[in-house]
């Protein structure tokens, strides 16, 4: 993750990077869904190795002096009530981030499994979806590359998880859409992924970013309280406490590795 994040910022040097930058960065792992003691265990390798460069006077002074060591209580995220949820929902559909929102908020999923998604591996009959693909954005020789790939976050992350009527409906529209949109621009519709749930009107894949931003201006657009996009797979994991669902099936939902994790339901950066 650290080569993955800094490459793609290649004007980011060991001599110009700023304590805003390695927050920035923090921030970005915490939205990818990365837990805190990751984070943490970054914090501790990176101070170290620019400790050494300051030492060894490459660098004139050492930027993870200048920030606070990341708690688990760092970034703190909100979720949305019952009411929330659904007046969001409500607002947000027929916007071309509502299937992935959808998918975020009903099933607790990642932005990169939502976006992920695939029509070849919904079972119509037993309303279910199997989760084996993500979406992930890098810069490569300066142009950001959309990539799907096969390869979940850890084997718990790769999932076959019931469709709730609501969601079940989303992907029934959203299947409608995609044939209505393929016959209006024929020709200039993009069919590489005609698999996936999240594009666009011409068949494009829906970069992480671009929801993540869109998410944001709708909310502000319609007056809602603010949340991220990843507090909706917070805002999913509260409601099904709520309702007093097992554990261990929640555990399954969110495509943890371990119980601990999703006993720490409040935590926002399940």
């Amino acid at each position: 993750r650290i080569r993955r994040y800094f490459t793609a910022r290649k004007e980011l040097t060991v001599g110009s990077i700023t304590a805003k930058d390695i927050e920035d960065f923090y921030e970005w792992m915490f939205e990818s869904g990365v837990v805190a003691n990751t984070v943490i265990h970054y914090h501790t390798v990176l101070h170290s190795a620019f400790k050494r460069a300051f030492k060894d006077g490459l660098i004139d002074s050492n930027p993870f002096d200048r920030i606070d060591r990341p708690k688990k209580n760092k970034f703190n995220g909100e979720n949305y009530s019952e009411e929330e949820l659904i007046a969001m929902l409500g607002l947000i559909r027929g916007d071309i981030i509502y299937p992935a929102v959808m998918l975020a908020g009903g099933l607790g999923l990642r932005r990169s499994e939502a976006l992920g998604a695939r029509w070849s591996r919904v079972d119509w009959e037993k309303k279910t979806i199997l989760l084996d693909t993500k979406i992930i954005e890098y810069k490569e020789n300066g142009k950001v590359i959309i990539e799907p790939v096969e390869k979940m976050k850890n084997k718990s992350s790769r999932r076959t998880l019931p469709l709730p009527d609501p969601v079940y409906e989303m992907l029934c529209e959203e299947r409608e859409k995609q044939d209505l949109y393929r016959r209006m621009f024929k020709g200039s519709y993009n069919r590489a992924y005609d698999d996936y749930v999240c594009t666009d009107k011409l068949g494009n894949l829906l970069t992480p970013r671009y929801v993540t931003l869109r998410f944001s201006q709708v909310l502000e657009k319609n007056g809602m309280r603010h949340i991220r996009f990843h507090d909706l797979r917070h805002t999913c994991a509260s409601l099904l406490v709520s309702l007093d669902v097992n554990m261990k099936v929640i555990q399954k939902y969110l495509g943890h590795s371990n119980m601990s994790t999703t006993v720490n339901v409040n935590n926002p950066h399940i």
